[in-house]
């Protein structure tokens, strides 16, 4: 059985004990979060597509913990000016894991 969910402003295709690198959610590690909206789910043989989402189903997971992604360098330059910015970036993350997918 897998489920396509909405975390964040981000897509992602889960299933039971998968561990995935979401969007820098709120709650601290440890704390379990409900996952509500669903928007596909499949068992094999059987397809739900919401619309948007699907009624009643809802997907439990454990928050592991908070981190930090790769450093993006952001360089700036204007030609002939003697204009030069660089920056970095990192992007923070949540790591979770799914415990169950409840279709109802």
């Amino acid at each position: 059985m897998y489920a396509i969910v909405e975390l964040g402003g981000q897509q992602f295709k889960i299933t039971k004990d998968d561990v995935i690198l979401a969007p820098k959610l709120s709650e601290s590690a440890g704390s379990q979060i409900e996952i509500e909206k669903v928007l596909l789910a499949a068992d094999g043989k059987d397809v739900q597509v919401g619309s948007p989402t699907i009624k009643g189903a809802k997907v439990t997971a454990t928050v592991i913990q908070d981190e930090r992604g790769k450093k993006v360098i952001v360089f700036k330059k204007k030609r002939r000016k003697g204009y030069k910015v660089k920056r970095g970036h990192k992007q923070e993350y949540t790591r979770i894991k799914i415990e169950d997918i409840v279709l109802q």
